[in-house]
C-alpha cells in the first residue's frame, strides 16, 4: 500500500520490520537509543508479542528519495486497543464510544510495550529533518484517512517533533518521567554528597539494611547473560506483568530474540540468597544513557527493588561514564533517590471534529497541570541548596 508523498519523496507502507533490511533501518534510527533499532522491533515481532494477533499489527512507514534509498521511516502500529502505550487514553475512547463513534481501531506511531522517549520519526542524518519528519507525518495521518482509523497517536516523541508537528495541527500532549543525572560524579558517594541530609541519610540506611541481608548482588552484561539469567528473569517479569497489567506482553521467544540480537546491549542486574535468584532488574544500554525496564522478584525483601533498579543502575551509570539513568514509566517515589522530573511528549490527530474539539481543550488543561507539576517536584528535589556540580550539568539535547 502506497501512503502518498511530497515531490521529492516516496512514502510506503511494510507490514513487518521483516521487509526492510536492518542496516537501512538503523541507518535511520541511529545508535542512540537501542529501542529503535531494526534488532528490538524485529524480536518483538518475530516472537509474535507484536503482532496482528497481539493487537499490535505492524504498518511500518517509509520513505524513500528519487534515487529509492531509505531516508526516513517510522515504527506504526494499527491498534485495536491502548494496551502497552503508557500514554493512557482509556477516557477518549470511552467518550467516543458514547457517542456513538468507534475509537479502534487507531493507528500508533511508537515502540511497543517502552515508554522511552526517543524520536518517532527516524530520519537519515543526511536527509533534510523537517521536512522528512513532515513528509512521514503527514503520510502516518494520510494511512489513518485511507484505512478509516479515528486517529493517529506519535507517543513519546522527542521535544523537537513535538514542537514541529504542533505547529502543524496535531495535537500536544505532555506527561512526566523520572530521570538520573550524571554530573561527573567519580562515585556513588561523589551522588550522595550533593542531596540533602536527610535524604543522604534515607538512601545510606535503604542500602546498609539490603547489605546486611546477606543477599549476593551480581552484575552481568552482554555474553556474561547465560540462559540460566535469562530463565530467571523471564520468570520476574512474568510475576510483575501478571500483577501490573493482568498479563505479560512478552514471551519467553522475546527474551530469547532480544539476547540473540542485541545481547551487548543488556545489563542484568540479580539478587540471589543460598545460591538461588530471588529478584533481577533487566536494563539496555544506549550510547549515553542506561535504560531500566524489567524487574521482579521470587521474595520480598525491603528496599530490594530500590538497590537493583536504581542505586545499581546508579553505580553502574558512574563506573561506566554514562550520562544518565532512565527508569521507567511510573513515578514520584524516584524523586527522593535523586531522580528528577523531565517532561515527556505525545502527538495526537483526531478525525472527529467534536472529539477532537473536547480532546484539544483536556490536553490545554492537562499540559498546564503537568508543567505545575513539575515545577512543583523541582523546588521539592532531593539535592540541597548549593550542592557544587561535579560536573558540566546535564542539558537536553536532540537525538
Amino acid at each position: 500500500m502506497t501512503a502518498g508523498g511530497t515531490a521529492s519523496l516516496s512514502l510506503h507502507l511494510v507490514d513487518g520490520i521483516g521487509q526492510i533490511a536492518a542496516a537501512d533501518w538503523d541507518a535511520c534510527a541511529g545508535e542512540a537509543n537501542p529501542f529503535l533499532s531494526h534488532a528490538f522491533l524485529a524480536a518483538l515481532e518475530t516472537s509474535g508479542a507484536a503482532s496482528a494477533a497481539a493487537g499490535w499489527a505492524p504498518h511500518h512507514l517509509l520513505a524513500r528519495d528519487d534515487k529509492g534509498r531509505l531516508v526516513g521511516c517510522a515504527p506504526m502500529y494499527v491498534k485495536n486497543h491502548s494496551q502497552g502505550e503508557y500514554v493512557f487514553d482509556h477516557g477518549w475512547a470511552e467518550a467516543y464510544a458514547r457517542a456513538g463513534g468507534h475509537y479502534y481501531p487507531k493507528l500508533q506511531v511508537a515502540v511497543p510495550f517502552t515508554p522511552v522517549p526517543g524520536p518517532r520519526f527516524l530520519v537519515h542524518r543526511q536527509a533534510p529533518w523537517a521536512e522528512t519528519v513532515q513528509a512521514l507525518a503527514a503520510g502516518a495521518i494520510e494511512t489513518a484517512r485511507q484505512l478509516g482509523l479515528s486517529s493517529l497517536h506519535v507517543t513519546f516523541c522527542t521535544e523537537a517533533e513535538w514542537t514541529l508537528l504542533g505547529q502543524a495541527g496535531l495535537l500536544q500532549r505532555t506527561g512526566e518521567q523520572f530521570h538520573w543525572e550524571n554530573r561527573g560524579y567519580a562515585s556513588f558517594a561523589d551522588f550522595l554528597a550533593t542531596l540533602a541530609s536527610r535524604k543522604r541519610k534515607a538512601l545510606r540506611k535503604e542500602r546498609e539494611e539490603v547489605a546486611a541481608s546477606g543477599l549476593e548482588i551480581e552484575v552481568r552484561a552482554g555474553r556474561e547473560i547465560t540462559e540460566a539469567h535469562w530463565d530467571a528473569m523471564f520468570a520476574f517479569y512474568l510475576d510483575t506483568g501478571s500483577r501490573k497489567w493482568g498479563h505479560p506482553y512478552l514471551n519467553r521467544e522475546s527474551f530469547r530474540a532480544l539476547a540473540a540480537g542485541m545481547a551487548e546491549q543488556m545489563v542484568m542486574i540479580l539478587a540471589r540468597r543460598g545460591g538461588r535468584f530471588i529478584a533481577g532488574a533487566l536494563n539496555f544500554r544506549g550510547a549515553d544513557t542506561l535504560y531500566g525496564r524489567y524487574w521482579g522478584c521470587a521474595e520480598d525483601h525491603r528496599f530490594l527493588h530500590f538497590e537493583l533498579c536504581y542505586y545499581q543502575a546508579i553505580d553502574y551509570a558512574i563506573a561506566h561514564g554514562l550520562k544518565r539513568v532512565e527508569a521507567g514509566a511510573q513515578g514520584p517515589h524516584k524523586l527522593a533517590r535523586g531522580y528528577l522530573p523531565k517532561t515527556t511528549y505525545s502527538l495526537h490527530w483526531i478525525g472527529d471534529a467534536g472529539l477532537r474539539r473536547a480532546v484539544a481543550h483536556y490536553l490545554d488543561r492537562e499540559r498546564a497541570a503537568v508543567a505545575e507539576d513539575i515545577a512543583l517536584l523541582d523546588a521539592h528535589g532531593p539535592y540541597r541548596q548549593g550542592a557544587p556540580s561535579l560536573g558540566s550539568p546535564e542539558t537536553e539535547e536532540q537525538d
